[in-house]
């Protein structure tokens, strides 16, 4: 499996993410964004299971995670929450799924990770039924100028000790990708991007 290097990192940081999880963080951009879901669902990066709190009854859930640590959490979590889940350990970077496979693709906090944040989107488009959608919650660089300055000087540290990037221009990664956005919201000073959007 290809980011060895990043997997172990991630692996480290499970029992941060479920304690995380259990303190319902980030739940006012979660509880915005998931209940959208619909039918069979796509979950790239779950990580702990952060979202299934906010899903709503009915949806099938497909959730991938290249590390295995996380994924032990994710299981917990939708046995807890009363989801039901398919789990995949795999890089998704690396995956294939046939094409117009699910009604709602979801990534959250994943695309500051992705060596190619554009091939992503693009794979996501892909996965996604022509009326399907696809729900984002991401975080970039701020519009604030200075805040933006700080992030460009930690992000060599956080990439290395957290393992994402903190100063991706996320909107227009997106809008050079094969999605279209239909609504966009914006928070913390532009670092927080919550999307709806549909394939292209």
């Amino acid at each position: 499996m290809a980011n060895e290097r990043l997997i172990r990192v991630f692996d480290k940081q499970a029992k941060i993410y479920e304690r995380r999880r259990r303190q319902r963080s980030e739940k006012k951009f979660r509880e915005r964004l998931i209940p959208f879901a619909r039918g069979k669902v796509l979950e790239v990066a779950v990580g702990a299971g952060a979202n299934f709190p906010f899903y709503p009854k009915g949806v099938e859930v497909t959730a991938v995670d290249f590390s295995e640590e996380m994924l032990k959490r994710a299981k917990e979590a939708a046995r807890e929450e009363g989801v039901s889940a398919t789990f995949i350990h795999s890089d998704v970077e690396t995956l294939s799924f046939p094409d117009q496979s699910f009604d709602t693709v979801i990534s959250t906090l994943s695309m500051c990770g992705y060596e190619n944040p554009i091939k992503m989107l693009d794979s996501f488009s892909k996965w996604c039924k022509p009326d399907g959608q696809i729900l984002l919650f991401e975080h970039g660089i701020s519009s604030n100028r200075l805040l933006g300055y700080i992030q460009t000087l930690l992000n060599p540290l956080n990439r290395k000790v957290v393992g994402c990037h903190l100063n991706r221009d996320m909107v227009h990664i997106i809008k050079q990708s094969n999605i279209e956005i239909e609504k966009i919201d914006h928070h913390l000073f532009g670092m927080v991007h919550l999307v709806w959007a549909k394939p292209i």
